[in-house]
């Protein structure tokens, strides 16, 4: 993630904590809503601006920068090991699952068949992974940034391909929240890189979003699997219709 992307994200979060809306921001910049909206979207920030924001929010620019490279530091790919470590014990890989949605410890125990004792020594490998820090009295601290991926071509891809993305797709999705959008066109270089800036942006938004809306209680909230992909392909039955090049 670049710092301007990071800097903007972390403005997106501070906003959402002090109920701050674009429209009460642009009331306050004396500007439209419309030029807020496209400030953020296209993360074309001048120093100025971002003073101003800051002002707004309550804030200086160096506590700014400040929160963005805390959030920076944080892991955001695991190594090898640690992935196959994660993939070799499922009741390890659904605990790391629960935690990075912070669950407290006694949420896990009560909807999972895990108990106490267990559970506290799946968090003291999650520790040892460093993708915790193990707190007093079974609390935790995450230690995985926003923009967490697994490694490309890793165990846990491999894991994904294997047992999720076969099964999550095996749905008619017609219920309620459900969402299924099949897109295909023929783009330039250029509009390629704007779609995937703009599916880059969605993945962090709805990684922002997560972890806000994990201060709230579990029965406000429900598992929701998002796929996001993107990839030069065209149908077989079109390719198999493709003239030969002489």
């Amino acid at each position: 993630m670049s710092e301007i992307t990071q800097i903007s994200q972390t403005l997106k979060k501070l906003l959402r904590e002090k109920k701050i809306t674009y429209r009460t921001l642009a009331n306050e910049l004396e500007m439209s809503e419309a030029n807020i909206k496209r400030i953020f979207s296209t993360q074309t920030y001048s120093l100025d601006r971002l003073s101003q924001i800051c002002q707004v929010i309550g804030l200086s620019l160096t506590d700014l920068f400040n929160l963005a490279e805390q959030q920076k530091l944080k892991i955001s790919e695991l190594t090898e090991e640690q992935e196959q470590e994660l993939v070799s014990d499922h009741k390890l890989l659904l605990v790391a699952v629960c935690v990075k949605d912070a669950w407290q410890f006694e949420e896990i125990i009560e909807h999972y068949q895990i108990d106490q004792f267990e559970c506290i020594q799946l968090l003291a490998r999650l520790d040892k992974l460093k993708m915790i820090q193990l707190l007093p009295n079974n609390r935790y601290k995450i230690l995985i940034s926003q923009d967490f991926r697994w490694r490309k071509n890793g165990p846990l891809e491999r894991f994904m391909e294997k047992e999720v993305l076969t099964r999550f797709m095996q749905s008619k999705f017609d219920n309620e929240g459900d969402f299924r959008f099949y897109l295909r066109g023929t783009y330039s270089e250029s509009s390629i890189e704007i779609i995937q800036r703009k599916l880059n942006l969605l993945m962090q938004e709805a990684a922002m979003l997560n972890q806000e809306d994990a201060k709230l209680p579990l029965n406000k909230r429900q598992h929701i699997g998002l796929l996001l992909a993107m990839r030069p392909w065209q149908l077989p039955i079109f390719e198999q219709l493709k003239r030969q090049a002489n």
